[in-house]
Protein backbone atom coordinates (compact mmCIF):
# COMPACT_ATOMS: atom_id res chain seq x y z
CA UNK A 1 0.00 0.00 0.00
CA UNK A 2 3.18 2.00 -0.39
CA UNK A 3 1.86 4.08 -3.23
CA UNK A 4 -1.28 4.79 -1.65
CA UNK A 5 -2.66 7.32 0.84
CA UNK A 6 -3.21 5.57 3.89
CA UNK A 7 -3.03 7.82 7.39
CA UNK A 8 -2.70 5.50 10.74
CA UNK A 9 -4.56 6.72 13.49
CA UNK A 10 -1.65 7.20 15.35
CA UNK A 11 -0.22 10.09 13.18
CA UNK A 12 -3.61 11.72 12.36
CA UNK A 13 -3.69 11.94 16.38
CA UNK A 14 0.08 12.96 16.22
CA UNK A 15 -0.76 15.61 13.94
CA UNK A 16 -4.07 16.60 15.24
CA UNK A 17 -6.29 15.63 12.67
CA UNK A 18 -9.18 13.56 13.32
CA UNK A 19 -10.49 11.26 10.48
CA UNK A 20 -14.12 11.15 9.45
CA UNK A 21 -13.90 7.52 9.37
CA UNK A 22 -12.04 4.44 10.71
CA UNK A 23 -11.34 1.99 7.48
CA UNK A 24 -11.42 -1.29 9.68
CA UNK A 25 -9.23 -3.54 7.18
CA UNK A 26 -9.57 -7.12 8.82
CA UNK A 27 -7.65 -9.90 8.97
CA UNK A 28 -8.21 -10.88 5.51
CA UNK A 29 -8.28 -7.33 3.80
CA UNK A 30 -4.80 -7.77 5.73
CA UNK A 31 -3.19 -10.86 4.96
CA UNK A 32 -5.42 -12.88 2.42
CA UNK A 33 -3.77 -11.89 -1.14
CA UNK A 34 -7.69 -12.01 -2.75
CA UNK A 35 -8.65 -9.80 -0.13
CA UNK A 36 -5.71 -7.56 -0.13
CA UNK A 37 -6.68 -6.59 -3.88
CA UNK A 38 -10.34 -5.51 -2.46
CA UNK A 39 -8.44 -3.22 0.51
CA UNK A 40 -6.18 -1.68 -2.16
CA UNK A 41 -9.40 -1.09 -4.10
CA UNK A 42 -11.53 0.52 -1.62
CA UNK A 43 -8.62 2.89 -0.29
CA UNK A 44 -8.30 4.00 -3.93
CA UNK A 45 -11.69 5.07 -3.80
CA UNK A 46 -11.79 6.71 -0.73
CA UNK A 47 -8.67 8.55 -1.69
CA UNK A 48 -10.23 9.83 -5.19
CA UNK A 49 -13.38 10.72 -3.09
CA UNK A 50 -10.93 12.78 -0.95
CA UNK A 51 -12.79 10.74 2.46
CA UNK A 52 -10.52 11.39 5.49
CA UNK A 53 -10.04 8.29 7.15
CA UNK A 54 -7.62 6.44 8.69
CA UNK A 55 -6.67 2.67 9.80
CA UNK A 56 -5.10 1.32 12.72
CA UNK A 57 -2.17 -0.58 11.75
CA UNK A 58 -0.25 -2.65 14.09
CA UNK A 59 -2.88 -1.73 16.52
CA UNK A 60 -6.11 -3.58 14.58
CA UNK A 61 -6.71 -7.08 16.32
CA UNK A 62 -8.50 -9.67 14.63
CA UNK A 63 -12.77 -8.67 15.95
CA UNK A 64 -12.92 -12.43 17.40
CA UNK A 65 -15.43 -13.41 15.39
CA UNK A 66 -13.95 -16.46 14.35
CA UNK A 67 -13.41 -17.43 17.91
CA UNK A 68 -17.10 -16.47 18.71
CA UNK A 69 -18.23 -18.87 15.79
CA UNK A 70 -16.13 -21.44 17.05
CA UNK A 71 -17.40 -21.52 20.86
CA UNK A 72 -14.31 -19.42 22.38
CA UNK A 73 -16.79 -16.62 23.75
CA UNK A 74 -13.77 -15.88 26.69
CA UNK A 75 -10.93 -15.22 23.57
CA UNK A 76 -13.95 -13.05 21.60
CA UNK A 77 -13.79 -11.26 24.80
CA UNK A 78 -10.27 -10.37 25.06
CA UNK A 79 -10.34 -10.03 21.64
CA UNK A 80 -12.97 -7.40 21.39
CA UNK A 81 -11.54 -5.80 24.57
CA UNK A 82 -8.33 -5.21 22.99
CA UNK A 83 -9.78 -3.94 19.86
CA UNK A 84 -12.44 -1.29 21.46
CA UNK A 85 -9.67 0.01 24.52
CA UNK A 86 -8.00 0.81 21.21
CA UNK A 87 -10.85 2.73 19.40
CA UNK A 88 -12.40 4.30 22.69
CA UNK A 89 -8.76 5.82 23.07
CA UNK A 90 -9.06 7.42 19.59
CA UNK A 91 -12.73 8.67 20.28
CA UNK A 92 -13.74 6.62 17.06
CA UNK A 93 -17.36 7.37 16.09
CA UNK A 94 -17.60 5.80 12.64
CA UNK A 95 -16.14 2.51 10.97
CA UNK A 96 -16.00 1.16 7.49
CA UNK A 97 -15.57 -2.20 7.03
CA UNK A 98 -15.11 -4.74 3.99
CA UNK A 99 -15.70 -7.87 5.37
CA UNK A 100 -19.58 -8.67 7.24
CA UNK A 101 -18.15 -10.67 9.70
CA UNK A 102 -16.12 -7.80 10.87
CA UNK A 103 -19.19 -5.60 10.39
CA UNK A 104 -21.61 -7.72 12.24
CA UNK A 105 -19.48 -8.29 14.76
CA UNK A 106 -18.55 -4.60 15.85
CA UNK A 107 -21.76 -3.07 15.32
CA UNK A 108 -23.77 -5.83 16.70
CA UNK A 109 -21.28 -7.41 19.90
CA UNK A 110 -18.87 -4.93 20.53
CA UNK A 111 -22.12 -2.51 21.98
CA UNK A 112 -22.47 -4.78 25.45
CA UNK A 113 -19.06 -4.25 25.77
CA UNK A 114 -18.05 -1.35 26.25
CA UNK A 115 -18.19 -0.10 21.88
CA UNK A 116 -20.71 1.90 20.89
CA UNK A 117 -19.98 3.02 16.88
CA UNK A 118 -22.16 3.71 13.78
CA UNK A 119 -20.50 0.77 11.69
CA UNK A 120 -21.20 0.75 7.83
CA UNK A 121 -20.65 -1.47 5.06
CA UNK A 122 -17.67 -1.10 2.04
CA UNK A 123 -20.99 -0.57 -0.28
CA UNK A 124 -22.72 1.21 1.69
CA UNK A 125 -19.96 3.90 1.74
CA UNK A 126 -19.31 3.54 -1.81
CA UNK A 127 -23.00 4.39 -2.75
CA UNK A 128 -22.99 7.25 -1.10
CA UNK A 129 -19.86 8.74 -2.39
CA UNK A 130 -21.48 7.98 -5.90
CA UNK A 131 -24.90 9.26 -4.58
CA UNK A 132 -22.80 12.59 -3.47
CA UNK A 133 -20.72 12.73 -6.74
CA UNK A 134 -17.37 12.10 -5.05
CA UNK A 135 -16.72 9.87 -6.92
CA UNK A 136 -18.18 8.85 -11.07
CA UNK A 137 -18.13 5.83 -12.76
CA UNK A 138 -18.35 4.67 -16.40
CA UNK A 139 -19.86 0.92 -16.80
CA UNK A 140 -17.56 0.80 -20.37
CA UNK A 141 -15.56 -1.79 -19.26
CA UNK A 142 -18.20 -4.12 -18.09
CA UNK A 143 -21.06 -2.95 -21.00
CA UNK A 144 -22.70 -6.04 -22.33
CA UNK A 145 -20.96 -8.47 -19.44
CA UNK A 146 -23.73 -10.73 -17.28
CA UNK A 147 -23.04 -10.16 -13.12
CA UNK A 148 -24.74 -12.39 -10.85
CA UNK A 149 -24.31 -11.05 -6.87
CA UNK A 150 -24.31 -13.76 -4.30
CA UNK A 151 -25.50 -12.50 -0.59
CA UNK A 152 -23.25 -13.04 2.21
CA UNK A 153 -24.88 -14.34 5.23
CA UNK A 154 -23.19 -11.74 7.62
CA UNK A 155 -24.22 -8.94 5.34
CA UNK A 156 -27.87 -10.03 4.05
CA UNK A 157 -29.55 -12.23 6.76
CA UNK A 158 -27.68 -10.67 9.70
CA UNK A 159 -27.81 -7.17 8.89
CA UNK A 160 -30.47 -6.65 6.36
CA UNK A 161 -28.08 -4.89 3.55
CA UNK A 162 -29.26 -6.20 0.48
CA UNK A 163 -29.98 -3.05 -2.35
CA UNK A 164 -26.47 -1.25 -1.93
CA UNK A 165 -24.15 -3.91 -3.42
CA UNK A 166 -27.22 -4.66 -6.09
CA UNK A 167 -27.31 -0.66 -6.87
CA UNK A 168 -23.52 -0.31 -7.49
CA UNK A 169 -23.49 -3.54 -9.68
CA UNK A 170 -26.84 -1.79 -11.67
CA UNK A 171 -24.66 1.56 -11.98
CA UNK A 172 -21.89 -0.48 -14.10
CA UNK A 173 -24.23 -1.37 -17.01
CA UNK A 174 -24.40 -4.99 -16.90
CA UNK A 175 -27.11 -7.63 -16.94
CA UNK A 176 -27.54 -8.28 -13.07
CA UNK A 177 -28.81 -12.00 -13.30
CA UNK A 178 -30.00 -12.86 -9.31
CA UNK A 179 -29.73 -16.45 -8.57
CA UNK A 180 -32.50 -18.77 -7.51
CA UNK A 181 -31.75 -18.03 -3.92
CA UNK A 182 -31.01 -14.80 -3.13
CA UNK A 183 -31.43 -11.69 -0.65
CA UNK A 184 -33.35 -13.20 2.48
CA UNK A 185 -33.39 -16.88 0.99
CA UNK A 186 -29.64 -16.62 0.04
CA UNK A 187 -27.23 -19.53 0.61
CA UNK A 188 -23.71 -19.77 2.76
CA UNK A 189 -20.83 -19.87 0.61
CA UNK A 190 -19.66 -22.63 3.23
CA UNK A 191 -17.25 -20.46 4.98
CA UNK A 192 -19.41 -18.74 7.84
CA UNK A 193 -19.44 -20.04 11.43
CA UNK A 194 -15.68 -20.96 11.84
CA UNK A 195 -15.98 -22.92 8.66
CA UNK A 196 -13.15 -20.65 6.77
CA UNK A 197 -10.68 -22.06 9.15
CA UNK A 198 -11.19 -25.90 9.45
CA UNK A 199 -11.56 -28.89 7.07
CA UNK A 200 -14.97 -29.71 5.91
CA UNK A 201 -17.12 -32.00 7.65
CA UNK A 202 -18.16 -35.48 6.26
CA UNK A 203 -21.38 -34.85 3.46
CA UNK A 204 -22.25 -35.49 0.18
CA UNK A 205 -20.93 -32.27 -1.12
CA UNK A 206 -18.59 -28.83 -0.69
CA UNK A 207 -21.37 -25.68 0.51
CA UNK A 208 -19.17 -24.37 -1.79
CA UNK A 209 -19.11 -26.20 -4.84
CA UNK A 210 -22.90 -26.06 -4.16
CA UNK A 211 -23.22 -22.21 -4.26
CA UNK A 212 -20.88 -21.87 -6.66
CA UNK A 213 -23.24 -24.66 -9.11
CA UNK A 214 -26.56 -22.30 -8.78
CA UNK A 215 -24.03 -19.29 -9.78
CA UNK A 216 -22.48 -20.76 -13.15
CA UNK A 217 -26.17 -21.92 -14.04
CA UNK A 218 -26.98 -18.71 -14.79
CA UNK A 219 -23.39 -18.60 -17.53
CA UNK A 220 -22.29 -15.03 -15.66
CA UNK A 221 -19.19 -13.38 -16.33
CA UNK A 222 -18.45 -12.04 -12.77
CA UNK A 223 -19.84 -13.22 -9.70
CA UNK A 224 -19.39 -10.33 -7.66
CA UNK A 225 -19.45 -10.67 -3.83
CA UNK A 226 -19.18 -8.48 -1.06
CA UNK A 227 -17.03 -10.27 1.87
CA UNK A 228 -13.49 -11.85 1.60
CA UNK A 229 -14.36 -15.39 2.96
CA UNK A 230 -17.33 -15.43 0.22
CA UNK A 231 -14.72 -14.74 -2.54
CA UNK A 232 -12.47 -17.22 -1.79
CA UNK A 233 -15.48 -19.73 -1.65
CA UNK A 234 -16.92 -18.78 -4.40
CA UNK A 235 -12.94 -18.85 -6.61
CA UNK A 236 -12.16 -22.35 -5.59
CA UNK A 237 -16.24 -23.44 -6.60
CA UNK A 238 -15.38 -21.61 -9.77
CA UNK A 239 -12.01 -23.37 -9.91
CA UNK A 240 -13.56 -26.95 -8.77
CA UNK A 241 -15.98 -27.04 -11.98
CA UNK A 242 -12.68 -25.54 -14.02
CA UNK A 243 -14.73 -22.37 -15.21
CA UNK A 244 -11.76 -19.65 -14.22
CA UNK A 245 -11.07 -19.11 -17.88
CA UNK A 246 -14.53 -17.55 -18.35
CA UNK A 247 -15.84 -16.50 -14.82
CA UNK A 248 -14.30 -14.33 -12.93
CA UNK A 249 -15.10 -13.47 -8.69
CA UNK A 250 -14.67 -9.50 -7.59
CA UNK A 251 -15.23 -7.88 -5.12
CA UNK A 252 -18.02 -4.57 -5.67
CA UNK A 253 -15.20 -2.72 -4.49
CA UNK A 254 -13.18 -4.14 -7.17
CA UNK A 255 -15.72 -3.31 -10.07
CA UNK A 256 -16.81 0.40 -8.69
CA UNK A 257 -12.45 1.01 -8.60
CA UNK A 258 -11.72 -0.54 -12.59
CA UNK A 259 -15.07 1.64 -13.49
CA UNK A 260 -13.75 4.84 -11.99
CA UNK A 261 -10.67 3.80 -13.95
CA UNK A 262 -8.09 3.68 -10.27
Amino acid sequence: MSELRVPTMAEMMASGETPEILFWVGCAGSFDDKAKRVTKAFVKILNKADVKFAVLGTEEGCTGDPAKRSGNEFLFQMQAMQNIQVMNAYEVKKIVASCPHCLNTLKNEYPELGGHYEVLHHTQLIQTLLDEGKISISGGSFEGKKVTYHDPCYLGRANDIYEAPRELIEKLDVELAEMPRNKERGFCCGAGGGQMFKEAEPGNEEVNNNRSREALALEPNIIAVGCPFCKTMMADGVKHYEKEEAVTVLDIAELIAKAADL
